[in-house]
């Protein structure tokens, strides 16, 4: 076991092939030394059929969370052994019934047998053990299901390279970067409008000097995302986030996240009491980071962009 400890966490598939390969070779040691012709990967399939008598194909596949090719294959399989009939009558004319030959029926005596002793077998192995694997491999699954290793690992990716993001506040240099980030997104899904020109051409006119705030991403000293924070002449509103564009080459870092971030606590700094956002519905992973912000849909407010079509606010 010198590699796995060398590898680490990272070879978990290979070790848990390395432990299943090891039970499955017993499994099939086992069923001969009870006289049983019969291959492991059946049980699952046969154990549905002993305890619940006939069954359908797609039945099966959901209670032991197969696909149905795997099973309509396992099915064919034991046909063939003999073990299984897969053309049973029932009142349903349109449903094939999957059921136990008379030969399953008296292999599956055996296996009740087989079982019992197996069940004891690994209830002493529990006993010898510092860890109750039983339970672990359930609370694995039931973590799993809440979110997949890929997730998991997906976060720890974002996580390590969000901290070489650092977020600074506009210089002129930075002109080029604003106006082409912005301009990207929005001819990707949309017509870059006059509101837009006015802004990415004339930042410091129509943004910085009203009292507002435009901040930069820099991976790496690259500018890959901005966001601005611009002034409203609003009864309702102090400050709008505007602006926010964060280039393909440099999603899944949390630039956006980051950018949001420092908006909201800028916009906290200023006095601001509401926060207002304009967008638009097909941009899925915005919208999923605004609610994740804290921003609401709210209606109702004259709007000079053409695409926008949902407004959203927040109470700091």
């Amino acid at each position: 076991m010198d590699f796995y400890n060398r590898t680490g966490k990272m070879a978990i598939g290979s070790r848990l092939r390395l432990l299943t390969g090891k039970v499955t070779e017993d499994a099939a040691k086992i069923y001969e030394l009870y006289n049983i012709e019969f291959s492991p990967k059946w049980f699952p399939v046969f154990f549905i059929l002993m305890e619940n008598g006939g069954k359908t194909i797609t039945e099966i596949a959901e209670e032991i969370g197969h696909s149905q090719p795997s099973v309509t294959k396992i099915i064919k399989e034991m046909t063939t052994a003999d073990l299984v009939n897969s053309n049973l009558q029932s009142d349903d004319k349109r449903r094939n019934v999957v059921g136990l030959t008379k030969k399953g029926i008296e292999v599956s005596k055996t296996l009740e047998i087989q079982c019992a002793d197996i069940e004891n077998a690994i209830e002493s192995m529990t006993a010898e053990a510092s860890h109750n694997l039983w339970e672990a491999i359930a609370e694995w699954e039931f973590l799993l299901e809440k979110k997949s290793l890929f997730k998991r690992v997906l976060d720890q990716k974002k996580n390590r390279e969000s901290k070489d993001v650092q977020i600074v506040e506009y210089q002129p240099k930075y002109q080029e970067a604003f106006r082409a980030l912005n301009e990207e997104w929005i001819s990707t899904y949309f017509e870059m409008e006059e509101a837009d020109y006015k802004a990415l051409d004339n930042p410091k006119e129509y943004i910085l000097d009203k009292g507002g705030k435009i901040f930069v991403a820099l991976y790496k000293d690259e500018p890959l995302g901005v966001c601005a924070l611009i002034k409203m002449n609003d009864g309702n509103y102090d400050f709008e986030m505007a602006k926010m564009a964060v280039s393909p080459k440099a999603q899944g870092k949390s630039i956006g996240w980051l950018l949001g971030q420092k908006v909201v606590d800028s916009a906290k700094e200023l006095g601001a009491s509401k926060l207002y956002l304009e967008s638009n519905t097909i941009l899925k992973p915005a919208i999923n980071l605004y609610y994740k912000l804290g921003f609401e849909k709210v209606a109702g407010h004259a709007t000079p962009y053409k695409r926008c079509n949902i407004q959203m606010e927040l109470v700091l």
